[in-house]
């Protein structure tokens, strides 16, 4: 019996454009950094950071200086993707930025670069206007993990915005040690982070505790 689907099937698979490779997609993605097309730059300086386009860092670096925020703020967190510390004073000096995203977002890509110059500047930053600013630069600086920044951070359980007081106790989790325990309990009167606290000095003393086992 005939198969009448085999013959166009055949002529399907014939007509199969060829698979673009990697550095195909790279260089197309790069190119769209300088698309007139907001979407397509936006989304483009997304992608690059996901699929870890290193050749990107340059295009990339550039991109921080796009007119639009929607653009500049997402290649600063792709730049910390990349781990490319060719990034890190650029970004740094986005902290400077008026703009609260880029600067936000140039705080979660230095944390993810974890190169220690840019801890002076970030632990500027956590005196920001914005919260959503300074609860990302707490966490750059527990992910970068020098020590440096303890004490800034402890600082920071007396903020007025809850979530920034929250980001302090997970970072002083994070650095243990005496003084983080120390500033943690004198946090235990605050309704707003009480139940955190607690929990933190708990996993302080029990990482403790198994080290010295």
């Amino acid at each position: 019996m005939l198969h009448p689907t085999k013959p166009l099937k055949e002529k399907i698979r014939a007509k199969k454009k060829p698979e673009i490779t990697r550095a195909e997609t790279i260089e197309k993605l790069i190119a769209l950094l300088k698309s007139d097309n907001l979407n397509y730059r936006w989304k483009a300086a997304e992608i690059l950071g996901n699929i870890h386009a290193t050749e990107a860092v340059e295009p990339l670096i550039e991109s921080l200086s796009d007119e639009y925020v929607d653009v500049s703020w997402i290649a600063a967190k792709s730049l910390g993707r990349l781990g490319d510390r060719r990034a890190t004073m650029p970004l740094i000096r986005c902290l400077e930025s008026r703009e609260k995203w880029l600067r936000k977002g140039a705080a979660t890509g230095l944390g993810m670069l974890r190169d220690k110059r840019a801890v002076e500047p970030l632990i500027r930053l956590l005196e920001d206007k914005k919260p959503k600013v300074r609860t990302a630069a707490i966490k750059a600086l527990a992910g970068i993990g020098d020590p440096r920044a303890k004490e800034p951070i402890s600082r920071c359980l007396g903020d007025k915005n809850k979530k920034v007081k929250t980001e302090a106790v997970y970072a002083l989790t994070r650095f243990g040690g005496d003084d983080a325990i120390k500033a943690l309990n004198e946090s235990l009167s605050d309704p707003d982070i009480k139940e955190q606290v607690e929990a933190a000095i708990k996993r302080i003393e029990s990482n403790r505790a198994s080290k010295d086992v």
